[in-house]
This record gives structure tokens, C-alpha cells and sequence, in this order.
């Protein structure tokens, strides 16, 4: 077996037991303060860790921008992670982290980068409550730990429309859309982390024609879901004269897509429930990944009509009930 295909054997593992990799790095003193906060972000989406190399300043860059570099042959755009999320880097920026982000490339230059640790998604709990911004989620790095050490994990996808409205925006400006019809008293679950997802997200359902639902976490839809066919028995009818799909984010906390997933693929009154996961984690790894959990498709963010294509396709299979 090849290194390649070891670490893909190695993540989809992690994957099946609800786990995942977090890649710690520093960004320098806290605002108004001497502290050293710890972030994180998921080792998926980092294509490789360097040593700050020579960046050439662009004319009119965006704030946050911090210009070009030439890696391989690749032009990639730097952003200047303490910059944009206001720390002091005393120890100065010596090291950039090149990430791969629903379908895009850019790095992000770092203080320091300091380890990867193995979490449960169970530890890794939602910020969406405590006014977070930048921060999807606050990881627990020792477990239930009394102590134990807190990482935040920042939202990417905010930090990239915030820096780069415009790359954001052009996959979801105003274009005509595909209409989706599903049966009366049917909505769309969707399960998302990040606050600017949602956005989006709901404004592809929105402009598809389609009722939804949504959610911020996996836990969150697997509650919802639960409710739900509770309360369908009662009428007399099942989940699936509720929900006609579920549309759900890999990467989220307290329950990931994989998990919540599983969940429905597991269960004798859900399985037959469509699910699309829909994902900023690229790549034909994660793909394998959603194979192995029963997903009903794939698609990477964030295209609108390729999101209205793969919802069409999946319930015009006629799979569900």
C-alpha cells in the first residue's frame, strides 16, 4: 500500500469512529492582552505547511491581503491570519499554511504552528451562542478534561468572504435557477456550521423554491429529525411525509456529517431518507469517505445550480418513500 493510500485508510478510520485531525497553530497576542491564543483547522484542508516564503505585495490587495506567492509554479493568494482576526504576531509570521477550500487554493500566513492532535466530534462544541464571528467552534483538546486546553477553530468560509467577497459571491450571484418541486408538507433538513454557509445556502433553497429547515450542527438535524418522525407517528405518517432530503456540512460540531449520516443510514425509519452532503472538504478522499457512510451524493461548495442539479437527481431516483 502506497503512503497516499495509508493516510486515506488512516482518515477514513478516524472518520467512521466520529474523529478527525486539528492542526494547532498561534497567531500571536490576543487583542488587549499578552495572551497566546490557540486556533485550529482541519488537517483536511491543508495541503502542506511551509516556511514563510517570499510574497510579493499586489497593487490595491484586499485588507488582510498580503499579496502573492509563487509555490511550484502556483500563483497563491497570502492572507494575513492575525491580521483578520486582530491578534499581534510578536514572534512575526514565519510560517504559511496552504489550504484547499471548497474547490479554491490560498494560504494563510501563522505565527507558529505548534501540533496536530485526534479529537471526537463530541468534544469539539458549537459557538454559534456566544456571538463566535470568525470562530465556528471551541475544541477541547484534553477531552472532558477539568483543565483542559481550549482551541478555537476558526470559519474559513467567513474569513474568505470577509478578504475576498468577490471570489465568494460569483457562485452564488443572482443567476436563473432550476425549480425543485417536492410533495406538499415535505421540507428540505440542511445542516450547517458556519454562519455565512447558512446564508448561503439558504438562499440557493430559496431561489430553487423549495420549504427547508435549518440547522447548525449534525446534533442539531439528528434532533430535529427525531422530533419530527415523533411526531409524523402520531399523525399516523412516517419521516417521510415530512422531510424529502437531508442536505448536510461535513464538518461540524458536536455531531459531523459522517456521523449524522450514519445515524439515518442506521435507522430502520429513516434509511430510505435521501442525504447529500455538501462540503467544503474537496477531493477524491472524502468522497470514498462519503461512500462508505451511505450518502446518496456529493458535492463540493459552493456552486448553486450544481447544488440544485444534485438535489434534482437525487429525488428524481425515486429512493425514498
Amino acid at each position: 500500500m502506497t503512503k497516499e493510500l495509508r493516510e486515506i485508510d488512516e482518515r477514513t478510520k478516524l472518520a467512521s469512529n466520529s474523529m478527525f485531525e486539528l492542526l494547532l497553530f498561534r497567531l500571536g497576542e490576543a487583542p488587549g492582552t499578552t495572551r497566546r491564543e490557540t486556533f485550529g483547522i482541519n488537517v483536511f484542508k491543508v495541503r502542506e505547511i511551509l516556511v514563510m516564503p517570499e510574497i510579493t505585495a499586489m497593487v490595491n490587495a484586499p485588507h488582510g491581503v498580503m499579496g502573492i506567492a509563487n509555490i511550484r509554479g502556483q500563483m497563491i493568494t497570502v492572507i494575513n491570519l492575525p491580521q483578520v482576526v486582530g491578534c499581534n504576531p510578536t514572534k512575526g509570521l514565519g510560517i504559511m499554511l496552504v489550504t484547499e477550500f471548497a474547490r479554491t487554493t490560498q494560504a494563510f500566513a501563522v505565527e507558529e504552528v505548534n501540533e496536530i492532535v485526534r479529537l471526537e466530534w463530541k468534544h469539539v462544541l458549537s459557538a454559534a451562542k456566544t456571538g463566535g464571528g470568525l470562530v465556528t467552534s471551541i475544541a477541547r483538546l484534553d477531552g472532558n478534561a477539568e483543565n483542559t486546553r481550549l482551541a478555537q477553530v476558526l470559519d474559513v468560509e467567513q474569513i474568505l468572504r470577509d478578504v475576498m467577497p468577490q471570489n465568494q459571491e460569483e457562485s452564488y450571484e443572482e443567476r436563473p435557477m432550476p425549480t425543485v418541486s417536492i410533495p406538499p408538507g415535505k421540507v428540505i433538513l440542511a445542516a450547517d456550521d458556519s454562519h455565512v454557509a447558512r446564508m448561503m445556502i439558504e438562499q440557493g433553497l430559496k431561489d430553487m423554491g423549495v420549504p427547508f429547515i435549518m440547522t447548525n450542527t449534525g446534533q442539531e438535524a439528528w434532533n430535529k429529525l427525531n422530533q419530527m418522525s415523533a411526531d409524523a407517528q402520531a399523525q399516523g405518517k412516517t419521516i417521510h411525509d415530512k422531510v424529502a432530503l437531508v442536505l448536510t456540512d461535513l464538518e461540524m460540531p458536536e455531531m459531523d456529517g459522517f456521523t449524522l449520516t450514519k445515524n439515518i443510514k442506521n435507522d430502520g425509519n429513516m434509511r430510505a431518507l435521501p442525504v447529500i452532503i455538501h462540503s467544503s472538504l474537496t477531493g477524491s478522499t472524502n468522497e470514498s469517505h462519503v461512500k462508505s457512510v451511505g450518502a446518496d451524493a456529493y458535492i463540493a461548495k459552493f456552486v448553486a445550480e450544481e447544488l440544485a442539479a444534485t438535489i434534482l437527481e437525487v429525488l428524481n431516483r425515486g429512493t425514498y418513500r
